[in-house]
Parts: structure tokens; C-alpha cells; sequence
């Protein structure tokens, strides 16, 4: 079987359907396919998303795929002091959704159906090749060899994704920039607010944190991502000696599983080229300070749907035209992740005892009158050895 696309979106993830979407919405000819049977399982994700996202990328809230509205943040330090940020407390400039990311996925490729994508499920990309004004794809839709001619592809294909480099580009995470992730979905959890998340720093989690993130009264999606550099232990060793020990989810029962990588080191430099855009995880689209990827992943699919739709209409699809993908990423996204890179950096090297220090000097303070100058001023009574990293970071 043969099918022809100007637009083809290898990857049904939140950044592959929001390209599709706009791809479609400006009357570009789009097919999705995915590899997997469902769309949005397995879940490799904490689920948790800011209301403004859902703004920012025009999403109407559903209740469909909203498991729990969150109010507040709590910080627990490794001597187990509590920051709690709500609106008690502090002026919070957002609060968010714990959402069921198998049911928000598929809402997501059905807008974009909507708008006149096309899908295929079950369906693998095994081997592109260039032809003249695009690519012919070799792939398998349930258990059928089939061809797919396309002008342009938009790799959503994950962080192990392999279509960028069947395309010339390189498109590997270096493995130091790989945190190795697992999380457990688990009933029976105690609560003192379930419309609070919990993260945990540390050595607890070398290298990360660990997540607490409700989905309702007593169920809870625990997990955490470590570094390989700063460990010799695994994911779940460090996760089930957590749960065997916090008092919250020593009771708690595992009903689901999730592992992953998540690529926090940044921005892919080479993620176009003729024909091709690299959107998401494939191409880095994860904050290396928190470790969240869904925003930054569906921005990156907006704008490479964009940009495809211009492409299309005017007939080039040359690097030239799709270097305005890179443009935008770059300057919306890639400027940020620059400075949470050397963030992220800077709090590796503080040790648990600064880390109490500075959760302690915090509560001291009225939250609302905490500013930068502020909360430099704090890290360095409370670390004064921090003054020597701070400055690295400008």
C-alpha cells in the first residue's frame, strides 16, 4: 500500500498531535502514525501541567482528563522540614492540573482529527529515504509493509527517537544528559493535602528529586529521576528504598509501573533539515532544572506545525524556510533552558546540610517579599562556600 502526505508526524505524543493540529488547521494534508496500539500508553510522565499551558496552547480544560486541580507546592528538605507554597501563604503566579495522560492524549489527536489529520495506529517507521522533494518512508501498519511519500516529516518519536539520525542529523542525548526515571501510580497513600505536590530533595534522589503528585484522595503518582554521574545505584533502588521509608507511602500499594529516560541537558543544536523538524522529547524539549517536558514539548510542536503549513503553501521545504522552527525555538524556549542548565548545575554541587540550611532560612522570611536579590542573600548565609559557584552562573 502507498499514501502520499504533505505533512507526515511520526509520533502521537502531546508534541506530535499539537503539530498535526496546526498543520491541519491551516489546511495542510497531515497523517500521524504511532507505533503503539493506544494512543498515551504507556504513560512516561508525572502528569502534571500549569493552567496557563492549557491557555498558552489553546487546550479547554476537560474534566475528562483532569484528575485533580493542585493549589499549593511543598519542598520537603532532607532533614524533612516542609516549604510549603499555597495561597495562604505566598502569591502563587499559577496552579495546575494532575491530569490521566492516556485519556488527555487522545483527546489530543482527536482535535487534531477534527482539524482533518489523518492517523494510523500500530503503524512503525522502520527506514526513510530522500527522494526528490521529501522523503519516502518504510513502514509497518499492523503487520503490513507499506510506503509513505511526504514532504515533510515531524520526528515526535520520544527520546530514544531514531528518525532524526535515519535522517543525517545528530540527534543522540549524550548519556550523562539521560536522567534515568521511574514511577509508581499508587492507592492507599496518606494525605495531609491532597491538592499539594510533594518534591523531595536531596541526596535522597542523587542528582534529582523525588515526585508526590496526587491524582486523587489517596492515589498518587511517586517517582523520581536520578543521574548516572551521581549514582551507582538504580532508579528503583533509590525509589522503593523512598517508599519502604516515607511515612506517606510506606502502606501504599503499586498499581502501575512507568520507566524512562528523560533528556534534561538541553536543546538539540541539529534538530532541522530539508524536509524535517525534530519536535519534543526527540530534540531535548525537556526544562534541565524540573525535568518537565509536556509545555516545552507541545510549544515545539505548535511551532513546527506552523512552520510546516508555510512551508507547504509556498512549495519549499528547504532548510532555509524550516530554519524559522529553529528560530522560534530558540528564542521562546532555548534562551530559558540556557539558564535553568547552569541553575540546575549549581544546586548539584549543594550538599544536604546547605540544602536544610536554606529551606530553614526560607521559612524564616516572608515569602512575599523574596526576590532574587533575596534569595541569593539566603544561599550564601546559608552556604557562604555558594558565593564562588553563584558566579559562574553570570
Amino acid at each position: 500500500m502507498e499514501v502520499k502526505t504533505d505533512v507526515l508526524v511520526i509520533g502521537a505524543g502531546p508534541a506530535g498531535s499539537i503539530a498535526a493540529r496546526e498543520a491541519s488547521k491551516n489546511g495542510v494534508k497531515t497523517l500521524i502514525i504511532d507505533k503503539k496500539s493506544e494512543i498515551g500508553t504507556p504513560k512516561r510522565c508525572a502528569e502534571g501541567i500549569l493552567k496557563s499551558t492549557l491557555d498558552e496552547l489553546e487546550i479547554k480544560p476537560d474534566k475528562r482528563w483532569i484528575t485533580k486541580e493542585i493549589t499549593g507546592i511543598e519542598i520537603v528538605a532532607p532533614n524533612n522540614k516542609k516549604l510549603i507554597l499555597d495561597q495562604n501563604n505566598f502569591e502563587l503566579p499559577d496552579t495546575g492540573y494532575i491530569l490521566e495522560r492516556k485519556v488527555f492524549d487522545k483527546h489530543l489527536v482527536m482535535d487534531a482529527i477534527r482539524y482533518g489529520s489523518k492517523v494510523m495506529v500500530k503503524t512503525k517507521a522502520n527506514q526513510i529515504e530522500r527522494i526528490d522533494d521529501g522523503f519516502l518512508v518504510y513502514a509497518n501498519n499492523l503487520g503490513k509493509e507499506i510506503k509513505i511519500f511526504t514532504k515533510i516529516i515531524i520526528a515526535a518519536d520520544g527520546p530514544e527517537s531514531k528518525i532524526g539520525r535515519k535522517a543525517g542529523l545528530k540527534s543522540n542525548t549524550m548519556l550523562d544528559n539521560m536522567a534515568s526515571c521511574i514511577q509508581y501510580e499508587m492507592v492507599n497513600v496518606e494525605m495531609d493535602e491532597s491538592e499539594h505536590v510533594k518534591i523531595h530533595i536531596g541526596t535522597i534522589c542523587p542528582g534529582g528529586y523525588i515526585w508526590i503528585f496526587p491524582k486523587g484522595d489517596d492515589i498518587a503518582n511517586v517517582g523520581l529521576g536520578v543521574l548516572k554521574s551521581h549514582t551507582d545505584k538504580t532508579a528503583k533502588y533509590h525509589l522503593d528504598s523512598f517508599v519502604q521509608t516515607n511515612r506517606y507511602v510506606s502502606n501504599a500499594q503499586c498499581i502501575e509501573m512507568n520507566v524512562g529516560g528523560d533528556p534534561i541537558g538541553g536543546l538539540l543544536d541539529d534538530r532541522y533539515a530539508d524536509n524535517i523538524m525534530i519536535i519534543g522529547d526527540a530534540a531535548g524539549f525537556v526544562d534541565p532544572l524540573t525535568g518537565d517536558g509536556i509545555r516545552t514539548a507541545m510549544l515545539s510542536g505548535k511551532y513546527a506545525g506552523i512552520v510546516a503549513s508555510k512551508s507547504i503553501k509556498m512549495k519549499d521545504y528547504s532548510r532555509n524556510i524550516l530554519k524559522e522552527y529553529y528560530d522560534l525555538t530558540e528564542e521562546k524556549i532555548g534562551k530559558s533552558f540556557n539558564k535553568f542548565n547552569k541553575i540546575k548545575e549549581f544546586l548539584l554541587t549543594l550538599d544536604d546540610q546547605s540544602l536544610n540550611n536554606i529551606i530553614e532560612e526560607i521559612l524564616k522570611t516572608d515569602f512575599n517579599r523574596i526576590n532574587l536579590t533575596t534569595l541569593f542573600k539566603i544561599i550564601i548565609k546559608s552556604s557562604p562556600k555558594s558565593i564562588f559557584k553563584l558566579g559562574k552562573l553570570f
